[in-house]
């Protein structure tokens, strides 16, 4: 190491990357000399040097399919030569199909239309598009872009990326974390345990019927899921700058939709209302509040888990959780609930892009809404971590839980088993037993007996799995 100044040392410097020049309509510009963008999205490269963080695939993988169905569209039309319209949607399957993510530089804080990205998919298909077609040139805006504007395709991509990340990612994660609920709901059914509500004890209840219940909130959470993927379906493509569709066919939004539609899966149809559906974010936010009440559900599964887990010696304890990981630096032996932590830590990510998104409306003036890149990323961001943190659940947390002997073993010691006792002696009397049980620590049952009610009865009354159902004194019958 030399200690000779800086002044005096040779400069050293690192070769120059390659460049060609490209034009836009400003003029001239330097572009790595080996990308397939041109100068627009150089440009915004350079304009936005914010966060470092892209466009996701999945909304890259939907923009792409738009530029694939508009091609066919607008050859079906007459509006491109079809060998042009099939060079542009063979770049276009080619991107969608993540051959090319690299030629996607722009940062996600960009103009609020997303209109650099839109320009740089024109400018990348179309280069793929012109070496097709043996450097015969296709323009990005001419023919990549005909019949549409950002303001249509953006929020289109939006939607349909969104749509499509539903279907392939969370509503399978769902299903899978509500089958195993349901598979430890029948296998924890014998289980009879104390009830709480306000945290304090109440009335028993199985273990299955407790795990039955978080079947359910997802099956609710996957109704709403197909509820947010409905919404997000009537997309704006079609309505061009402001909602009039200038510049495009009068069939082009139908025929391109029905397109995306076969290219998906999904029901993708052309919105009601251009006007409405450019001018603000209101299917993304209504979407996006699905998103949220999934998030809130799992959040109660999680927590609740979590609680009955408590322990193991000093807490409820009732179930145990796999143990999957050490969990002190400093206590040996300790083993926390790890995996439903992540799962929580998913939820209050969620819960923050809801605000995002939410937020984000104020960007809807008059006729566009100019934050839309930041909506989508919040968007698909909150669909993919709620999908890999529910699949993770279910098979790092759920599938391995096993109750313990705790739950039934203070079944006899509840106080509320006095409810049992109320339409036999009325609800004071119950009451009084009650308290009276709390005090002397002696049970229910001793109580109850001491008062003169048979033995036989009271095997009736406060039998723990028959008041689980529905009844009137000792079981479903009325006894």
């Amino acid at each position: 190491m030399t200690n000779e100044p800086a002044y005096n040392r040779p400069m050293t410097t690192e070769p120059r990357p390659a460049t060609r020049v490209e034009r836009d309509s400003m003029g001239d510009m330097e572009v790595p000399a080996e990308a397939l963008y041109g100068a627009s999205t150089q440009r915004a490269v350079l304009n936005f040097p914010i966060s470092g963080q892209r466009f996701p695939r999945a909304f890259i993988r939907a923009l792409a399919l738009i530029k694939l169905a508009a091609a066919e569209t607008n050859a079906a039309l007459g509006l491109l030569d079809a060998d042009v319209a099939q060079a542009i949607a063979a770049a276009a399957r080619e991107v969608a199909d993540g051959a090319r993510d690299e030629q996607f530089p722009i940062d996600v804080y960009q103009t609020g239309s997303g209109t650099s990205t839109n320009t740089n998919m024109n400018e990348v298909v179309a280069n793929l598009a012109s070496r097709g077609l043996g450097g015969r040139k296709v323009h990005p805006n001419d023919d990549v872009n005909k019949c549409q504007s950002s303001n249509d395709t953006i929020p289109t991509a939006l939607q349909l990326s969104a749509a499509m990340s539903i279907e392939e990612a969370l509503l399978p994660a769902l299903d899978a974390l509500r089958a195993a609920l349901d598979a430890k709901a029948d296998d924890l059914w014998p289980v009879v345990k104390t009830g709480r509500t306000h945290l304090q004890d109440a009335t028993p209840i199985r273990l299955g019927q407790e795990f039955r219940g978080y079947a359910g909130q997802v099956d609710e959470s996957i109704r709403r899921a197909r509820a947010a993927q409905a919404e997000l379906c009537a997309v704006p493509l079609g309505g061009t700058a402001v909602g009039t569709g200038i510049n495009a066919h009068p069939d082009y939004a139908a025929g391109a939709t029905r397109r995306l539609a076969s290219l998906t899966g999904l029901d993708v149809r052309e919105t009601t209302n251009h006007f409405h559906a450019q001018a603000s974010l209101d299917a993304a936010i209504a979407a996006h509040g699905a998103i949220r009440t999934i998030a809130l559900s799992l959040w109660k599964i999680g927590s609740d888990v979590r609680l009955m887990a408590m322990g193991p010696r000093a807490g409820l304890a009732e179930i145990a959780l796999p143990e999957t990981q050490p969990g002190s630096s400093i206590m040996p032996g300790k083993v926390n609930p790890v995996i439903v932590e992540s799962l929580t830590m998913v939820v209050a990510r969620v819960v923050g892009n809801d605000t995002t998104i939410s937020f984000a409306q104020t960007g809807s003036l008059l006729e566009l809404n100019v934050m839309l890149p930041i909506t989508a990323v919040a968007l698909l961001e909150s669909i993919d971590l709620l999908a890999a943190a529910a699949r993770n659940f279910a098979d790092r947390c759920v599938a391995g839980i096993v109750a313990t002997d705790r739950g039934p073993a203070l079944v006899e010691q509840g106080l509320m088993l006095a409810t049992a006792l109320a339409p036999e002696i009325g609800y004071d009397a119950a009451a009084a037993l009650a308290k009276e049980a709390f005090k002397t620590g002696r049970t229910i049952r001793d109580l109850a007996a001491e008062r003169g009610i048979a033995a036989d009865r009271l095997d009736e009354l406060l039998d723990p799995a028959a008041m689980t159902e529905p009844g009137l004194g000792g079981g479903p019958a009325g006894g």
